[in-house]
């Protein structure tokens, strides 16, 4: 059973060309197997991560009637607060056991205002750990990019490039405790795969994050201290023409005392420029015929979030 490695990012900021190297093969073979990596040494202090989680639970612990009034309504911007159950990740499943607050950056999608477009509550728009945070996330990503573009035998700055518009997601969650028996095939968040280029995922200690296997095992991805999980995304394996693989993943729901605590974690959803044109690359082909056609990547993203709130058009 393959297991999720954990790979010291600072040897590809920090280190020489052989460290550089090394990191580069290293990511490649997990994106390639997996599609699941830790990264530790990522740069973002232990002390920003901590702030934004508090912060998160301030957020969650407000009453529903003020969350409700910043509810999630417009796919184009993607922001704002979604209430338990409203998300089903699984469209066979019932809703997930958990709620979820969106923001995104000034200047990206049909967005207004500062950080969060006006939607995120004044408190935290304002708030400097907030903002420290999307731009430390925004550096990480930018520095994987450039690995999964070495790996993939690209110019260096092939996908920065084309995320330099940040329309990336900064998603805040809150699994509540259970305070009933759940229904039928429901989770804290059903089986899904992100549908960004890749994803930065930091937990808090109480996990319950799964891995499917390519054999289709699920394994856990547990928190470890001091590191960020990695993940690709759809966008980046059809980029890849499956080169690169976007993984389905789930929380489940503990069969232990952690069902009566709060899970906390946050997802950084890093997306290319919605211009930008996700075809198959040159470098991913070989033999193959690309598997899809060309899309540009705003419109994957809406047809995605529609599906996933049931929006019909």
């Amino acid at each position: 059973m393959l297991e999720i490695p954990v790979i010291d990012f600072s040897q590809f900021t920090d280190g020489d060309a052989t460290a550089r190297k090394i990191v580069v093969e290293q990511i490649y073979q997990a994106c390639h197997e997996i599609g699941f990596m830790y990264l530790e040494n990522d740069g973002i202090t232990e002390d920003i991560k901590s702030r934004v989680f508090a912060q998160s639970k301030y957020f969650f612990d407000l009453p529903s009637t003020l969350k409700q009034q910043l509810a999630w309504t417009d796919e184009l911007s993607n922001q704002g607060y979604v209430g338990i159950e409203r998300e089903r990740l699984d469209p066979s499943k019932p809703g997930d056991l958990k709620e979820a607050f969106n923001v995104g950056k000034l200047g990206g999608r049909g967005r207004q205002g500062g950080l969060g477009g006006g939607v995120f509550p004044i408190s935290l728009a304002e708030d400097p750990w907030i903002i420290a945070f999307y731009e430390a996330c925004t550096g990480v990503a930018n520095g994987v990019l450039q690995a999964f573009a070495l790996a993939l035998q690209l110019s260096e700055d092939f996908f920065a490039t084309r995320h330099d518009q940040q329309n990336h997601t900064l998603r805040l969650l809150h699994y509540p405790p259970l305070q009933q028996p759940p229904k039928m095939g429901q989770v804290r968040a059903g089986e899904h795969s992100d549908y960004g280029s890749m994803t930065l995922l930091f937990q808090d200690e109480v996990g319950g994050l799964e891995v499917q296997t390519a054999s289709g095992q699920w394994i856990a991805a547990p928190p470890i201290p001091g590191t960020v999980v990695v993940n690709t995304g759809d966008l980046m394996q059809r980029w890849t023409n499956h080169v690169f693989c976007s993984t389905k993943h789930r929380v489940v729901i503990p069969n232990d005392e952690r069902v009566n605590q709060s899970r906390y974690s946050v997802a950084f959803f890093c997306h290319p420029n919605d211009d930008t044109e996700i075809v198959c690359l040159e470098s991913c082909q070989g033999d193959r015929l690309p598997i899809y056609p060309p899309i540009s990547a705003g419109d994957y993203l809406i047809r995605r979030l529609q599906a996933t709130y049931h929006i019909t058009t």
